[in-house]
């Protein structure tokens, strides 16, 4: 079996689990509270170098002691320290984005993006929110459920594209002009296999990682 068939008949066994976890996404979008939305930001803020299950780990733990949307820098890091890298500066990360998003009392997400434009939102996330690069702010969008035909470049899914000859080597860093090529080189190799986008990145995930998670 070439390597190109063991990914789409993997991907037909997980294809209906991966498509359920993208209409949850959606549906936060669509349905979900801004404070949900914001918290799914803090998640893509804790992610760098950070494993997932524990970002999401901290952000339950940083919303049921109230410290999510209220609580200063200093509180915020001492409860991320041992869960994620780099928590002090995440912390700070956390309370400059509530800063843009704060309206009156509550905070107000939604008006900042255009589900119209996503490329622009993302554009937009990058410029304004300390702490987001373009893998962070697509992960955001992707989990929010406005992440279609855009990828979220981390080490999983570079490694699955150097391992697929989409890509010769995976760089050392990535420019905003990096990142768009390597992007639009994963959109037509999942064009060419017939595996959507946004399936094939939680495909090579779950690969890597042996589940589906977000």
């Amino acid at each position: 079996m070439t390597e190109i068939k063991r990914l789409t008949s993997e991907y037909k066994k997980k294809r209906s689990q991966i498509r359920r976890r993208l209409k949850e996404f959606g549906d936060l979008y669509k349905r979900g509270k801004d404070e949900e939305i914001f918290s799914e930001l803090c998640f893509c803020l804790f992610t760098p170098q950070s494993k997932a299950v524990w970002c999401d780990k901290a952000v339950k733990e940083l919303r049921s002691s109230n410290l999510l949307f209220d609580g200063s820098s200093r509180a915020i890091a001492s409860r991320l320290k041992g869960l994620v890298r780099f928590h002090n500066n995440k912390a700070s990360y956390v309370v400059a984005a509530r800063r843009v998003f704060r309206n009156g009392s509550g905070l107000d997400v939604r008006s900042k993006l255009d589900a119209g434009d996503i490329l622009s939102s993302r554009d937009w996330l990058v410029e304004n929110i300390k702490g987001l690069g373009y893998k962070e702010a697509t992960h955001f969008l992707r989990n929010i459920g406005l992440g279609k035909g855009m990828a979220i470049l981390d080490v999983h899914i570079l490694r699955n594209l150097k391992r697929y000859r989409v890509i010769a080597k995976i760089p050392s860093s990535m420019s905003r002009k990096n990142y768009l090529k390597i992007e639009e080189r994963m959109r037509d190799f999942s064009n060419r296999i017939r595996i959507p986008m946004e399936e094939l990145d939680l495909l090579f995930w779950s690969d890597e990682t042996g589940h589906v998670f977000k």
